[in-house]
């Protein structure tokens, strides 16, 4: 990899634009680390993700050990976007992590879950059959702007130390606190027999999963989150995003 005589100030990102370059095999080359753009796959933790990719990482620049993370936790049923650091530039985690999210949601009426998702499965019925689209359309003023939105149990939230998810997953019962976060952009995509697909701009601690299931409420119904892309991360789309097969290809 050729370099600049100039001092290096970002670093280097890896994504489909990318994908052709040819990637130095030293690390001392990429002075403010790598940053990679990934299509997170369907059914992989956060933590897997940055897992392989570290490995990965470390074959290629032979070396034992690397320092990578992930900048926003995507749940595990939930693809796209999902911004790994490496390098140095994990000193950048905090700083993309607050960045604006976009999200593709879809949201099913007539039933909910524990997770507020479907990595448990359905606890309860409901009536859906009077939501329409116009409804919903009437109740995402509700949700814009800074409003208080409980996490779901099942999540990584710290209680008394302790993650949410493995309380629940004890079978015991504890109410987490309200946090702050902001809505900037609902949009309808699409409304059809009880299954919304809806487009959201938001701040960062925003549970897509804890939307789905306030808009069942709202709508004197149940819900729960379907299925959920991450489409954007500040300046970052998913279209653009590399997948964990390319990115294997990359790195051989």
């Amino acid at each position: 990899m050729t370099q600049s005589s100039a001092p290096v100030k970002e670093p280097f990102i890896i994504d489909q634009n990318t994908i052709s370059a040819k990637l130095s095999t030293t690390m001392e080359d990429y002075p403010v680390g790598l940053v990679i753009v990934l299509d997170k796959p369907y059914g992989w933790t956060s933590a897997d993700a940055v897992r392989k990719i570290k490995f990965a990482l470390q074959r290629w620049f032979g070396v034992k050990n690397i320092k990578v993370g992930h900048a926003g936790t995507l749940d595990p049923l939930a693809t796209g976007v999902l911004m790994i650091c490496a390098g140095k530039a994990t000193r950048l985690a905090e700083s993309l992590q607050s960045q604006k999210k976009e999200y593709i949601a879809e949201i099913t009426f007539g039933a909910t879950t524990p997770s507020f998702d479907l990595e448990k499965e359905i606890d309860a019925t409901f009536p859906f059959e009077h939501i329409t689209k116009e409804s919903v359309e009437e109740i995402l003023p509700l949700f814009t702007g800074e409003i208080d939105q409980i996490p779901p149990l099942f999540s990584a939230k710290l209680v008394d130390g302790n993650r949410a998810y493995d309380i629940a997953r004890e079978g015991k019962d504890v109410q987490l606190k309200a946090s702050k976060i902001t809505i900037y952009n609902l949009r309808v995509l699409n409304y059809q027999a009880g299954v919304l697909k809806l487009f959201v701009e938001c701040s960062k601690g925003t549970y897509i999963r804890s939307l789905a299931r306030d808009f069942g409420v709202s709508l004197k119904s149940g819900a729960h989150l379907s299925s959920l892309v991450r489409s954007g991360s500040g300046s970052f789309k998913v279209e653009n995003a590399i997948s964990m097969d390319n990115l294997k290809l990359f790195l051989q």
